[in-house]
């Protein structure tokens, strides 16, 4: 199989993994739905009220002039578990968009339990 190929498949495998979850989960003013989204670049994150179609906080590391690895993504967690708790939210549904719960997923969502948000 060539390149072209073998990333196309990949992504859309992601893509499938993304409709079946967001089909069983959704978020709500109480219990908001936080879902990330990572690039080769960037990382990131919205927690969105899905019933009322509205984001209630949102980060993304170029604001932090981060790049994505997972020394970063532990600070851009940090950050927007700040963030969270500015906006009175301590509990998400945590919403991986489809990516594998590893490295930079995993150390964001480690970052904000260490920071008290409870997932």
């Amino acid at each position: 199989m060539s390149r072209a190929k073998d990333i196309a498949k990949k992504n859309s495998l992601r893509l499938r993994r993304k409709r079946r979850v967001r089909g069983n989960i959704s978020g709500s003013a109480v219990l908001p739905r936080l879902t990330i989204f990572k690039s080769n670049k960037y990382l990131s994150a919205q927690a969105v009220d899905d019933v009322n179609g509205v984001t209630l906080a949102s980060i993304h590391s170029k604001t932090l002039n981060l790049s994505v690895n997972k020394e970063n993504a532990v600070k851009v967690g940090a950050e927007f578990a700040k963030t969270l708790k500015a906006a009175k939210i301590d509990t998400v549904v945590f919403d991986r968009n489809g990516y594998l719960y590893h490295g930079v997923v995993a150390a964001f969502a480690d970052a904000l339990r260490d920071n008290g948000i409870k997932i």
